[in-house]
């Protein structure tokens, strides 16, 4: 079915923004007679699919979608950028430019984590500024937010984004508990008033679904009653299945944009469907503006049949859970740490991690707000004071810059005593006095990380490459060597990507690629080689590919899987053997082999659960052999280098 076109009078384009700019675009938005949607299409793939969602998908939803009339589409940023690496999807900036041709009439949202971008630790200010500018070529919509809600922390992107022309929205992180009053947060828009101006938009960013629906409509009118002009977008999850409550209030209290989400896919974590809150609000005289509902229909027509494909990235946990308002994980970090504690065999700590020690651990830690990087800190360290020995005592550095205020300030108070000194040991007094405070990270020269990035490629290296290999280094470099090989693979169905059991010899079948073309596959025939190998011949719309398979000696010894409990690690590094202690991904090696080492000095920084571990040195003496590389996935007691302590 063709979608109709919206009336030129009522939906807010880009071009609207180009030829009007952002001050003409935001009086619209307060003069109109209703309420805007934003569809959160990023956010559900991430909250409810792990952001699996493929282009293919997104593609086959663009038409409908851009004549829905919605107010933004929020189409990258959070944990996307990252996952589309990572995951061999596609390059983040590529997707953007391909659907803005798709979705001409409809803004461009992203979600931004101040100084953390689109990772998951501060990136410095020169990485900030040119990661802004290539994504703001596509992105009209920028929603801003700071895990501490440190307004400094957002500044360098807020003053990007008003270069660029593009909408702005900073965010106040919204959670519960005695501290969080409307005079707190009235207190926290003022101040991002004072270096904004008032040319904004202004999100309430309700990452977790936290508080009732008059909770929220008390801080929008407080908001509003101290500041009349402001435009409040609301954004809240569905965890506990009462968002279209909390939308409601907002609404009725003067918010002018809310999320929502294509109702074939929304699950339990992300937002709520779209049309129920439209139809929901209309009972109380509010009018989506400029909204279709036939479009919104269509596109969930469309999209209905794509969602079998990605059934296997559903939560493990399903159904609705007002105990977030208990635990307080947003949408994405709720669906993961269910597929940590399967992965890692603790899934039967759970209710015990999530109603018992994480509340005790946000309170302990603060109180300040479970969102990334902050959600990712309080539920590690949460996990490790339940499944290890002694609590805090197996801190990663992230909660141990958290607590020297690297990151910020703490909002409300820092923690007690007895758990710096579980952290840093009995000297953590000095270590404050000496290694606390706000950390400005240098910039870097931005020549020779190109240097550095085309050395690892073996070829000239693009702009938008370097921006993306600046925010993930070795999931980047590992992406363009994957596409090099590989092509666009972007263009397969998920039902070709997330087959499961591979393809049988002999098979054929027929699939459209992501532009709608008709293509034939076939597998085989297959030869045995005079090596011993086989080739196989990979038929694609009769042309044939080979694929070599290496035939594994019969004969060889398989490699035994390496299990070693936390002892044996600790004794063998001070040995000189240095194991890892957790299943994860080498981030970075600071020395090389030669080089002396003292007691206490980085070999290995591990990354897991976007969490970064340093592996230090137990022993003095020299670097004699390093078994792995940045980018080397590992497991708990793999082999990572070895101190020769005679040196």
């Amino acid at each position: 079915m063709t979608a109709r076109p919206r009336k030129a009078d009522e939906r807010i384009t880009p071009g609207d923004l180009k030829r009007a700019g952002v001050k003409s675009i935001l009086e619209r938005v307060r003069k109109a007679k209703g309420y805007f949607v934003t569809n959160t299409e990023r956010d559900l793939s991430q909250s409810d699919f792990k952001n699996r969602i493929m282009p293919h998908t997104q593609i086959l939803g663009a038409e409908p979608r851009n004549a829905a009339g919605f107010f933004s589409i929020e189409i990258s940023g959070g944990a996307s950028v990252h996952v589309d690496l990572l995951r061999k999807q596609i390059s983040p900036l590529e997707k953007l430019q391909i659907l803005s041709a798709y979705m001409p009439d409809t803004l461009f949202q992203t979600l931004c984590r101040g100084i953390n971008l689109f990772g998951y630790r501060p990136y410095p200010d020169n990485v900030i500024r040119l990661t802004v500018g290539a994504f703001a070529k596509y992105v009209h919509v920028w929603r801003v937010f700071d895990f501490l809600n440190y307004i400094p922390n957002m500044v360098p992107v807020f003053e990007e984004v008003k270069k660029a022309d593009c909408l702005l929205e900073p965010s106040i992180c919204f959670s519960t508990g005695p501290e969080h009053t409307d005079e707190f947060y009235v207190g926290k828009v003022g101040e991002i008033l004072e270096v904004t101006g008032p040319d904004i938009l202004l999100c309430i960013k309700n990452h977790a679904g936290l508080g009732t629906a008059k909770r929220i409509g008390d801080l929008v009118r407080a908001i509003l009653d101290r500041y009349p002009s402001l435009i409040i977008h609301y954004h809240g999850h569905n965890t506990d299945g009462n968002d279209i409550g909390r939308i409601v209030e907002a609404v009725r209290n003067g918010a002018k944009i809310v999320d929502a989400g294509d109702h074939s896919f929304v699950g339990f974590f992300g937002p709520p469907p779209i049309l129920t809150v439209v139809e929901t609000l209309e009972d109380y005289g509010y009018r989506a503006v400029g909204l279709d509902k036939q479009s919104v229909i269509d596109t969930s027509n469309v999209l209905r049949p794509e969602r079998e494909n990605y059934r296997d990235f559903e939560s493990q946990f399903l159904g609705f859970d007002p105990s977030v308002q208990i635990h307080k994980l947003p949408g994405g970090a709720t669906g993961s740490s269910f597929e940590q504690a399967v992965k890692g065999n603790f899934l039967h700590l759970m209710p015990d991690i999530l109603q018992k020690e994480l509340p005790q651990v946000q309170v302990e830690l603060g109180n300040w707000w479970s969102v990334t990087p902050g959600s990712q800190i309080l539920w590690t360290t949460a996990v490790n004071n339940v499944i290890k020995d002694g609590r805090y005592r197996n801190a990663n550095d992230d909660l141990k810059n958290l607590m020297l205020e690297r990151y910020g300030e703490f909002p409300f108070y820092r923690p007690a005593e007895e758990i710096y000194r579980a952290v840093f040991g009995s000297d953590w007094k000095k270590i404050i006095e000496r290694e606390g405070g706000y950390q400005k990270i240098e910039d870097v020269d931005l020549e020779i990380e190109k240097r550095v990035l085309e050395h690892r490629l073996g070829r000239p290296a693009s702009g938008d490459e370097l921006v993306l290999y600046l925010q993930h280094p070795n999931d980047a470099v590992s992406f363009f060597k994957f596409e090099e090989k590989y092509g666009k693979t972007w263009v397969l169905p998920p039902s070709v990507w997330f087959r499961k059991g591979g393809f049988s010899l002999g098979e054929k079948f027929e699939f459209q690629d992501a532009f709608g073309k008709l293509h034939k596959l076939e597998i085989g025939p297959q030869r045995r080689t005079k090596d011993g190998d086989y080739i196989t011949l990979l038929v694609v719309d009769h042309h044939p590919e080979p694929i070599l398979t290496v035939i594994e000696d019969e004969g060889g010894a398989k490699p035994r899987a390496v299990t070693l409990s936390p002892k044996e690690i600790e004794a063998l590094a001070r040995s000189g053997d240095i194991r890892a202690p957790i299943k994860g991904l080498v981030n970075q090696i600071p020395g090389a082999v030669g080089d002396a080492v003292n007691t206490g000095e980085i070999l290995v920084v591990l990354e897991a659960m976007k969490m970064l571990t340093n592996i230090t040195s137990e022993v003095s003496g020299k670097i004699s052999e390093i078994f792995v590389s940045p980018g080397s996935d590992i497991e708990v007691g793999d082999r990572l280098m070895t101190i020769n302590m005679e040196a």
